[in-house]
């Protein structure tokens, strides 16, 4: 991904959660700059990659495939005495017409929230161990209640509801064609991007390669320098 695009992108998600009256956090807005006098008082926020993350999930073709995501909060399953928090904290941002891998966890149970904006379609199947997805009924549980659809089913989330996603349940995420971005949250355990993402496709991946054609807006939560 070029870094313009990059850019872009998070100044549309800032915008996009002002207008829902989200506040962030100060990190939030740091410069790479600045992040170059942060010192080890903030090594949770290195540790955990808390703050801006976007991919295209090496497919390059973010407009179609791709999802803008800010982490509010995390604990660390490697290093679990220093940051013992069992749960984590998403904002994320799909625009009209994108969707995002389909993919399981095995450790992570999560809720996706719709805050707001535009509605959201989860597809879900039942996985197996062996990254199979499977041609069996999905239990969902979405805002109290729970109903048994076929597997592949899309479950439509207005803005203000929501959905568990459980282990091994792999799901994808699509926006409506019309009707602008939308913003979610992730309200989940503990959170590793790095080992507990299993995509249905072998070819994806999570984080992007960059192409600098100009200077960071914000720096990524793989980019942060190490404190002196």
């Amino acid at each position: 991904m070029k870094r313009s695009k990059i850019n872009q992108i998070i100044r549309d998600m800032e915008r996009m959660i002002k207008e829902h009256r989200f506040e962030l956090p100060p990190f939030a807005y740091w410069t790479a700059e600045e992040w170059q006098r942060i010192g080890h008082e903030y090594d949770e926020i290195r540790d955990n990659k808390l703050g801006w993350d976007i991919t295209d999930f090496g497919l390059g073709r973010f407009d179609e495939v791709g999802f803008a995501l800010f982490t509010i909060r995390n604990g660390n399953q490697k290093q679990p005495k220093r940051y013992p928090k069992p749960y984590a904290e998403k904002l994320l941002m799909l625009y009209e017409g994108q969707t995002a891998s389909m993919h399981y966890h095995v450790n992570k149970m999560e809720d996706i929230i719709n805050r707001g904006g535009n509605d959201v379609y989860i597809g879900v199947y039942n996985g197996a161990a062996d990254r199979r997805m499977l041609d069996t009924d999905v239990t969902v549980y979405s805002d109290g209640r729970k109903e048994v659809v076929p597997a592949g089913t899309r479950v439509c989330l207005h803005p203000g509801q929501s959905i568990t996603i459980t282990p091994y349940l792999y799901h994808d995420f699509h926006a409506p064609k019309t009707g602008g971005a939308v913003l979610l949250g992730e309200v989940s355990m503990c959170n590793d991007d790095d080992s507990d993402n299993y995509y249905s496709d072998d070819s994806i991946g999570r984080f992007p390669k960059i192409e600098e054609d100009e200077k960071p807006y914000r720096l990524l939560c793989t980019e942060y320098p190490d404190a002196e």
